[in-house]
């Protein structure tokens, strides 16, 4: 392999593509997959929703290729599709709606006012016609006002007389204060009023006039200063007596950036991009105003319990472990929410540790302030999983439940994402599912009798559409279709839009009866004619032994006619905490495509779930805790040995690529497992985990102060040394999530080094996620072309 300096340190490779083009066997060409995927798959719809009246489907297409998709409407009645005019489209209800009790009126905002419709009728009233924008109505007061946000301050509108009142009162800044007088400053004064009896008429009757005017004044709500904070959901009780708020901070963190070389001015630009993991970070606090007396509550967070306990980490660092009667601090918590009752003053918020190792559900009186714990979640690693939230500014999903008494929530608390409802009075905490499978989007119907939500039961890459009674029970599996199935019930709840797809068949729009067994019949037709001409594959769906037993699961594809002791390729997903082997159209739609180019040309692709991945529970989720780099390479390892043993595939024959998490993983298999795989392409890699995000890389790794051990075995660039496979690197300049700085480190590091088979490419206008199709077409002639020469 060879390397071109075009600058002080930017390497990039150029290579005769036209070998490439000779070489690739496949009826599919790397420019063709790569190319606009409107224009060369088609355009899926999405943005599913309904009309109140459950009469159309709505959705986002683009099925004439035009330059912007637009909105379409299916028509229940006359099963028609049609384009939305633009007349239609500016009377739609804008997406954040809220319902009265009864579901008979609805309000929502469009282009920033307030309009309330009635279901029954059609009928349309807008409340306000400013040019000042409103957000988050709701029917607050038994559904005899509707409360909003306006200039961050909440107010409510008689929707029958049109009064408007303003219901709090928040001033950014701070309280300005008058300035002490000095002691000499005061002796003057009192000096004065004592020699002129002028001055002592006028202070008579400037004191006169300030009690009437006191008396007079209108009444107005308290002024709450909010500092250098912003305030955040806010949010009125049933009887009105109470508001909660948020007010978040944002870290004074110091930024990166990211440099831009190919600009419209000519000259390089700098962008600002985020902090780094270990930064100081954005906190939430919650306060209570009293409307009735015009006061704040506050809330005493040391209420909390086990704000005190320490992580296990800590175990390995004894010499940070606090001394016999040495004081442990409280750890930092954001309280979040609310979640007001229906018809009480009591609200339910939920308490995250900035650490992300706790999740406390809190019952809040807030007339005094206090709090009883409901529910409380400690992981060791941290707080995740469908429902739950997490990230220190997530609530997760909770709802009331039919009873008022009640809350539903998400637990992991059996090593799944399932479904719990916890009393507020006796404290009683019932799993409403259970099962080795994971549980998201739940809603309770109308009617307060079932839940629905979409879990993946029946295989782990199958998600299908339940419904189950409210307190538990048996679930009815309504959806059919096997693959990925997202759903949008209709208001009346009679019907089902389904956005379906499979591994080999992109995501389609289909309608069905809410009926377990009913058709699904589909709607739209969104590939073109030039992609059905091929023959895409449905890959293997398998599952392998890992060296400690685990079963792994993973997509396998193979040629018809394998090659004796053949190549193999192990594609790596990125996110980390993202599911790839499943049974509906990937996300990494191009490299699925890809893989069937290099199937067409002899290899065996797999594609492994490992360690870290989305969809199979607590255990899997946090399998990567502390050790980046660990179980989640093993798995790939133990994923090359199972193609040697049972698909007749060479152990020296074997490479290795992926983005992101993906490209780190592709690092770490070459640097540390060198007998394994003989090549790999590493695309917008982590290369040190010190260097990335905080929200990510802390939940895994803790921080680098904190815990310098983790990122020490975790990041590639402490094991370069081990380099002995062809390793090519693809990089964007202006990578603004990995930035360009991570793969630049790196290659100082491999010049140290004195390593020479390996290769950078690097991309002037492009960051994280690629966008121009000439981009794409470069990066996977490369790849295709390291496993051609490194493999073949």
């Amino acid at each position: 392999m060879r390397q071109i300096i075009l600058s002080f340190f930017i390497l990039y490779t150029f290579s005769a593509f036209s070998q490439v083009s000779q070489l690739n066997k496949s009826s599919l060409s790397i420019e063709t997959i790569m190319q606009d995927p409107t224009k060369w798959i088609g355009a899926s719809p999405t943005g599913i929703s309904w009309s109140e009246d459950g009469a159309k489907i709505y959705f986002q297409w683009n099925p004439e290729q035009d330059t912007l998709e637009a909105l379409y409407a299916y028509n229940l009645s006359t099963k028609n599709i049609e384009k939305v005019s633009l007349e239609e489209k500016m009377k739609l209800p804008g997406r954040r709606a809220e319902f009265n009790s009864d579901r008979t009126k609805k309000v929502y905002t469009r282009n920033g006012n307030l309009f309330l419709l009635d279901i029954k009728s059609g009928k349309e009233k807008q409340l306000t016609a400013w040019l000042e924008r409103v957000s988050s109505p709701e029917f607050v007061l038994g559904d005899s006002k509707i409360a909003f946000l306006k200039d961050n301050n909440l107010f409510t509108i008689d929707p029958e007389t049109g009064l408007i009142t303003q219901l709090t009162n928040f001033v950014s800044g701070s309280e300005k204060k008058e300035p002490a007088s000095s002691a000499q400053a005061k002796w003057l004064e009192e000096q004065q009023k004592e020699l002129f009896v002028v001055l002592q008429e006028r202070e008579a009757k400037n004191k006169a006039r300030e009690s009437r005017e006191e008396a007079e004044k209108v009444a107005e709500p308290l002024k709450i200063y909010t500092g250098k904070k912003f305030v955040r959901d806010i949010s009125l009780s049933a009887s009105g007596n109470y508001i909660i708020y948020s007010l978040y901070e944002r870290a004074n963190a110091k930024a990166t950036s990211v440099t831009h070389h190919v600009t419209e001015s000519g000259y390089t630009e700098e962008r600002n991009a985020r902090s780094k993991v270990g930064s100081p970070q954005a906190s939430v606090e919650m306060g209570i105003f009293d409307v009735k007396n015009n006061k704040l509550i506050s809330i005493d967070k040391t209420q909390i319990p086990g704000l005190k306990d320490l992580p296990d980490y800590l175990s390995d660092y004894p010499e940070r472990m606090p001394k016999d009667g040495e004081e442990v601090k409280d750890r930092e918590v954001n309280l979040l929410g609310p979640l007001w009752n229906e018809t009480e003053n009591k609200a339910v918020i939920v308490a995250l540790s900035q650490d992300n190792k706790d999740r406390w559900m809190l019952l809040l009186d807030p007339a005094t302030g206090s709090l009883e714990l409901l529910d409380r979640q400690r992981d060791e690693a941290w707080i995740g999983g469908p429902g739950i939230g997490g990230w220190s500014m997530s609530t997760g999903s909770i709802g009331w439940m039919p009873d008022g008494e009640s809350v539903w929530f998400h637990s992991e608390e059996t090593g799944y994402s399932h479904l719990y409802a916890v009393n507020c009075k006796t404290k009683k905490k019932t799993a409403l599912t259970s099962g080795e499978f994971e549980v998201s989007e739940a809603s309770i119907s109308n009617d307060k009798k079932s839940f629905y939500f979409i879990a993946n039961k029946v295989h782990p890459g199958v998600t299908h559409y339940y419904k189950m009674p409210v307190w538990g029970g048996k679930l009815t599996q309504i959806t059919s279709l096997e693959g990925g199935n997202e759903v949008t019930l209709s208001p009346d709840e009679k019907y089902l839009a389904i956005r379906h797809s499979e591994a080999n068949k992109p995501w389609e729009l289909y309608l069905q009866e809410n009926k377990a067994g009913a058709e699904a019949v589909q709607l739209t037709q969104s590939t073109t004619d030039a992609f059905n001409e091929y023959n895409w594959r449905v890959p293997e769906f398998i599952t392998f032994n890992a060296a400690d037993g685990a079963e792994v699961h993973a997509r396998l594809y193979r040629p018809e006619s394998p090659e004796q002791n053949g190549p193999a390729v192990i594609f790596v997903h990125g996110a980390g905490y993202l599911q790839n082997a499943h049974k509906w159209w990937s996300s990494y739609f191009r490299e699925y495509q890809f893989h069937n180019i290099l199937v067409d040309n002899g290899y065996t692709v797999l594609d492994i779930d490992y360690r870290g991945s989305a969809g199979y529970g607590r255990d899997w989720r946090t399998g990567i805790y502390r050790w980046m780099g660990g179980l989640d390479l093993s798995d790939q390892v133990d994923g090359a040995k199972m193609l040697t043993e049972k698909y007749n595939v060479s152990p020296e024959r074997i490479g290795i690529y992926g983005g992101s998490y993906g490209g780190f993983i592709t690092l770490m298999a070459l640097f540390n497992e060198p007998e394994t795989f003989a090549a790999g392409a590493g695309l917008r890699s982590v290369t040190d985990w010190a260097h990335y995000n905080h929200g990510y890389t802390a939940n895994i790794l803790n921080t680098p102060v904190e815990d310098s051990i983790a990122y020490a075995k975790s990041s590639p660039i402490n094991f370069a040394e081990g380099l002995e496979g062809n390793l090519l690197m693809c990089h964007g300049m202006v990578d603004d999530n990995v930035q360009f700085q991570d793969i630049v480190r790196l290659t100082q590091r491999l010049i140290e080094l004195g390593k020479e088979n390996w290769e950078l490419a690097v991309f002037p206008v492009e960051a994280h996620g690629f966008v121009e199709p000439s981009s794409w077409t470069d990066e996977y002639k490369r790849i295709f072309k390291l496993f051609e020469e490194s493999l073949k």
